[in-house]
C-alpha cells in the first residue's frame, strides 16, 4: 500500500523534508478492516492512529436510551483517532468501526510524538493539525450542534460533503444528526418538496 496519499494531504498542512518523509514512513504500517470491524473499542486506551487510504470509518458511542450516536465519520484522506484518549491514556469513551471495508495506514502514537520532539517539520504538522481539527474546525461545530435545528445541520452537511453523504447510509446520517431514520426520511421529503425542479 503506498504512503503517497498520506504524505500528499500532510503537506497540506505545512512543508515536509525528505528526512521527515523517510523517518515518518517508517512508522507506517498498512491494515485491512472489514465492514463492521472495529478499530478502537470504547473501554480499551488506545494507542494509535489510522490514515484512511479507501474506505470509511466512523466515531460513535451509545447513548443513554441505547440508540447509536455517530460523533464523526472518517472517508479517505483524514485521520482516525480518539485523540483524548491517546493524548492522556486513557480508556476511550468512542468506539471507531469501518463502516466499509478499509484500507488503512496505521502508526503508533508514541513513536509519532517522538518524531514530533526530533524533527522540527512534523512539530510543525502537528501543530498545524490540531490548530485547524481541534480549533478552527471544532468550535464552530459543536455551536451549530447546540443551535441549528436537525433540517439546517442536514442541508449543511449535503452542500459540504456531498461525496460523503452519497455513500452513507441513512441510519448513519440520522445517529450522526441525532434524529431517527424516519425523520430523517421526512426531512429529505421536505428538501425535495422545496426544489424548483419538484413543482
Amino acid at each position: 500500500m503506498s504512503a503517497d496519499a498520506f504524505f500528499s494531504k500532510v503537506r497540506t498542512y505545512t512543508d515536509l523534508s525528505a528526512k521527515a518523509e523517510l523517518a515518518w514512513s517508517s512508522l507506517l504500517r498498512p491494515r485491512q478492516y472489514r465492514k463492521d470491524e472495529p478499530f478502537i473499542r470504547a473501554g480499551d486506551v488506545p494507542t494509535t492512529c489510522a490514515f484512511v487510504v479507501e474506505g470509511l470509518l466512523c466515531q460513535h458511542y451509545v447513548g443513554r436510551d441505547g440508540d447509536l450516536v455517530i460523533k464523526y465519520f472518517f472517508p479517505e484522506n483524514r485521520i482516525a483517532a480518539s485523540v483524548s484518549a491517546t493524548l492522556l491514556g486513557e480508556p476511550s469513551l468512542f468506539t471507531i468501526t469501518a463502516i466499509e471495508n478499509s484500507a488503512v495506514l496505521e502508526y503508533e502514537f508514541a513513536a509519532f510524538k517522538a518524531l514530533v520532539r526530533e524533527v522540527p517539520d512534523i512539530a510543525a504538522f502537528y501543530i498545524s493539525y490540531m490548530e485547524r481539527h481541534w480549533i478552527i474546525e471544532k468550535e464552530p461545530g459543536e455551536i451549530a450542534f447546540r443551535h441549528d435545528d436537525a433540517m439546517q445541520r442536514y442541508v449543511d452537511f449535503i452542500q459540504r460533503e456531498p461525496e460523503l453523504h452519497r455513500r452513507l447510509k441513512q441510519h448513519h446520517i440520522a445517529a450522526w444528526l441525532g434524529i431517527t431514520p424516519e425523520s430523517l426520511s421526512r426531512l429529505r421529503k421536505t428538501i425535495a418538496m422545496r426544489r424548483p425542479d419538484s413543482r
